[in-house]
């Protein structure tokens, strides 16, 4: 019966051990799993969010019933119970089934998560098993050794779940979720997973590569409504024990401060953008265990003066829109290249005399226009995925594959001393994925995509882009 069973991504990440390690004790924290990277005299040793973890010897019951039927046992009592037979409860460890112990498990607090402050502090990254799977099966691609290893590092940090259709939505997020739940029941840690919330009427107005399934019409607003927002508020309602940030519809509000006039799909989407934002800031923004980050495009985009000043105003009416809803900030850099600090750049000719021609300085002008704009909490989520090298594109408004593209700083929170409006560096767009397809026949192509500057061949966006995760492990800043 069990070989039967389907067994998930997230499956194969739900029980992890709660044993503590000899890590603690030289101040390190212990892993939640149990993949080698180092061994010394002290023990083995494993990297989680980006950090050195001790593994604990495998904990031993005395009831250890399944190895006689070829199966181990399971790291600990805790762990979630995915099959009951006569010999006792299945779970899934490694991808396989295992036997959960015969011990007693230890009581967890499942007490509602209530987030204080920066959500991304003081809490462990949920490791996104989608993308783990993905990484896999670019690692069977590779034959150099040196790759395969940085490749296997992409594993260990934490990147967001993109929520990108209604199909997406239901297969996605109750799994991640339930993921996250478990992982904290059986380690005690408390959880943060990340979602994008990304299914507007109309969506990517300004863009062909990256549109999506609903229509900028009343009645694909309702099934926005009723069959996605309502539905994401029903699951994070559930599951409650754990805190969740939710990355709010890309590129959205953004276009309605600079497209307006000159593109007629956003000046049609305005409406269907605005109801969609004040409908999910209400349902989402009174949720205590969730924090939101409307998206600001990047320093490329929103960066002149004038355009930051009417972003200010654009951004306090939705806000305001959505009480009593609650927003903690906004995030930048999604899906897009540009880099933190760029010292060669200022304001001039070569940037179109932008004065914000890098992340760090837009971050800390949009501070102070939305601080003088009226709103109230203003800190940043920077997407940091494949802006750790300067690309090649010959002017930064280029946005589609870019070829030199290197995996930038690891997801932290409070990252830059200084900055304390600034939450967390984090991966927002998983490296690998692409950003639209190159296929000039293709009903989704954007000329973008054929630009000079961007990798070619590529495939429909969000799928698997081998040759553009090569070269960002290649590049990565820090090296990987």
């Amino acid at each position: 019966m069990k070989s039967t069973i389907a067994l998930t991504a997230v499956a194969a990440l739900a029980a992890k051990a709660s044993a503590s390690c000899f890590a603690e004790r030289m101040g390190y924290p212990c892993c939640s799993g149990n993949e080698v990277v180092y061994t010394d005299d002290d023990g083995k040793w494993g990297v989680e969010n980006g950090n050195w973890c001790g593994i604990a010897d495998e904990p031993v019951y005395e009831s250890c019933w399944s190895e006689s039927q070829g199966y181990p046992c399971c790291s600990s009592p805790n762990a979630e119970v995915w099959y009951t037979d006569e010999s006792g409860k299945w779970g899934v460890e490694n991808g396989d089934w295992c036997g959960i112990p015969k011990g007693t498990p230890t009581p967890i607090d499942d007490e509602p998560y209530e987030i204080s402050g920066n959500p991304f502090k003081g809490v462990e990254f949920y490791i996104n098993p989608y993308y783990v799977d993905e990484v896999d099966g670019a690692i069977a691609q590779m034959t150099d050794s040196s790759l395969i290893a940085k490749a296997e590092k992409m594993k260990t940090f934490s990147n967001a779940i993109w929520l990108d259709t209604i199909k997406n939505m239901q297969s996605w997020l109750e799994t991640n979720l339930q993921g996250a739940q478990s992982q904290h029941q059986s380690s005690g840690k408390d959880i943060l997973t990340v979602f994008v919330v990304y299914d507007l009427p109309g969506r990517d107005c300004h863009a062909l590569a990256s549109n999506g399934e609903l229509l900028a019409n009343d009645g694909d607003l309702a099934r926005y409504k009723s069959e996605y927002i309502d539905v994401i508020e029903g699951h994070l309602k559930k599951y409650n024990t754990q805190p969740v940030v939710l990355i709010v519809e890309p590129d959205s509000l953004a276009n309605l401060v600079t497209n307006l006039e000159s593109t007629p799909a956003c000046a049609d989407s305005e409406k269907y953008y605005l109801e969609g934002h004040a409908y999910l800031i209400k349902k989402f923004g009174v949720l205590p265990h969730v924090a939101m980050y409307l998206d600001i495009g990047h320093a490329f985009w929103l960066g002149w003066d004038d355009n930051r000043e009417k972003a200010g105003k654009v951004y306090a009416k939705v806000i305001s829109s959505g009480s009593p809803g609650k927003v903690r900030g906004f995030t930048d850099n999604v899906s897009n290249y540009t880099p933190w600090e760029d010292p060669t750049l200022s304001r001039g000719p070569e940037t179109e005399w932008n004065p914000c021609p890098d992340e760090k300085r837009y971050l800390e002008a949009m501070h102070k226009d939305f601080k003088a704009a009226g709103i109230q909490s203003v800190y940043f989520v920077c997407d940091t995925s494949r802006n750790g090298k300067k690309v090649d594109r010959k002017h930064p408004g280029e946005w589609c594959n870019q070829t030199g593209v290197g995996v930038g700083a690891r997801p932290k929170a409070s990252p830059v001393s200084g900055m304390d409006y600034l939450d967390a560096f984090y991966w927002i767009k998983p490296l690998g994925e692409s950003d639209g397809t190159s296929d000039e026949n293709a009903v989704r192509y954007d000329g973008y995509c054929g630009h000079e500057t961007a990798m070619k061949p590529a495939p429909e966006a969000g799928q698997w882009f081998q040759k553009h995760f090569e070269q960002g492990i290649k590049n990565a800043n820090p090296p990987l």
